[in-house]
């Protein structure tokens, strides 16, 4: 099936209501048997910790959004029981995000966490989460030092997996040329980096460029494009998100750098690929997920939240979706007895296959997907602009 043919599908199942999109939906997310739980169940507390400010306020958006549609769609029930979902604002700096998570763990005393957009913050929260022995099924962040945890899983990948995706696949297209390397100085920024090396499998001319992010994300990329358009680059890899991402594509095409430009998803994602409009054109990136992939539980997952949100989803919102579900399975293997949570994260190592929109993945051992990862280029789809499947890259997990 064609993409066009796709999105003109989604269209139309989106266009039929909520009612005829969360049918099919809620059929999917019972197959554990969550609804079938008996109604009396003991209500249960999760609490969500996303961006509500700060430069990846638009990627906490996503991840609540995708949370919700999931509760949305299932009579705010996972497992057959009330679910109170408490959210709490990350916001952009490591000890806002410890704060956060304190707050849901001390004075809410939640059964469990989800979310957790920034590395930064899911690196300060690690000793209090493990300490606390509450299960947190995070939905973006996954820093490669994450070794070695018990109750932290993840439902996004691993930080390095979509720079890993890419390297070898820009090798080739590249043949005997060279590469630039860009991204932030922080955690994530290095990850990418890093991974993207470990598959690119070829010395590069230059060392990696790392912009500075603290204490302010880096807007003026002037500096940096000058030297990237004077080297001898044949093609640039570069890793943003949130408004960095909007300037750096913006000052990629202004400054008529006119290499092919490579990025981990996160660069064109959701709302980012809109406010760089045209400037995107052309952008491959690698995701674990595109809202036009051909699988049916991403046409009913895709048809719901565009009804809901009046928008295509994104890779944060499914990973968001997911974790729900998730908790759904978990919970649902738990029973109908006693629920805590050293019983809800044993119960997170026996789920098995997920049925997600990005197609079945499953955990490891170190608690993030096995799932397969796909080339993504932004072209034109009707009056917009969207992020393309074009194959399949690698498997990774």
């Amino acid at each position: 099936m064609s993409e066009l043919t796709r999105r003109q599908a989604l269209r139309v199942l989106s266009a039929l209501g909520a009612s005829a999109a969360a049918a099919p939906i809620l059929s999917a997310c019972n197959s554990g048997g969550g609804q079938s739980a008996a109604p009396d169940l003991t209500p249960i507390k999760v609490g969500l910790v996303v961006p509500q400010s700060g430069v990846y306020k638009t990627i906490g958006d996503e991840l609540a959004n995708g949370f919700r549609l999931y509760l949305d769609l299932n009579n705010r029930r996972l497992g057959g029981r009330p679910v109170n979902l408490v959210t709490v604002d990350e916001g952009e700096t490591a000890d806002s995000g410890k704060a956060a998570v304190e707050r849901l763990i001390k004075q809410e005393h939640v059964l469990a966490l989800s979310g957790v957009a920034s590395s930064t913050a899911m690196v300060a929260i690690r000793d209090l989460v493990e300490g606390s022995q509450i299960p947190l099924i995070g939905s973006n962040a996954s820093p490669t030092t994450l070794q070695g945890v018990r109750y932290i899983w993840r439902t996004s990948y691993v930080n390095d997996e979509p720079g890993k995706a890419l390297g070898r696949f820009v090798a080739d297209k590249i043949g005997n040329g060279s590469v630039a390397l860009i991204a932030p100085d922080y955690q994530a920024g290095h990850d990418e980096i890093d991974g993207f090396l470990a598959t690119y499998g070829k010395a590069v001319d230059s060392e990696p460029i790392y912009t500075p992010f603290s204490p302010t994300p880096t807007t003026n990329f002037q500096p940096y494009l000058t030297a990237i358009k004077g080297s001898r680059a044949k093609a640039v890899l570069c890793f943003y998100a949130g408004s960095e991402a909007v300037e750096f594509v913006k000052q990629y095409r202004q400054f008529g750098l006119t290499q092919d430009l490579y990025a981990p998803g996160f660069l064109t994602e959701g709302v980012l690929l809109r406010q760089q409009g045209q400037a995107a054109l052309g952008i491959y990136t690698s995701m674990n997920y595109s809202s036009d992939l051909d699988n049916d539980a991403n046409r009913r997952f895709a048809s719901a939240y565009q009804k809901a949100y009046n928008s295509v989803p994104t890779a944060y919102a499914m990973a968001s979706y997911d974790a729900a579900l998730v908790l759904e399975k978990a919970i649902t293997t738990v029973g109908g007895g006693e629920l805590t949570s050293q019983a809800l994260n044993l119960a997170l190592g026996k789920i098995g296959s997920i049925d997600s929109p990005r197609g079945p993945w499953q955990f490891n051992q170190n608690r993030t997907p096995l799932q397969m990862w796909y080339l993504r280029q932004v072209r034109p789809d009707g009056g917009v602009l969207s992020n393309t499947v074009l194959s399949p890259l690698t498997t990774l997990g």
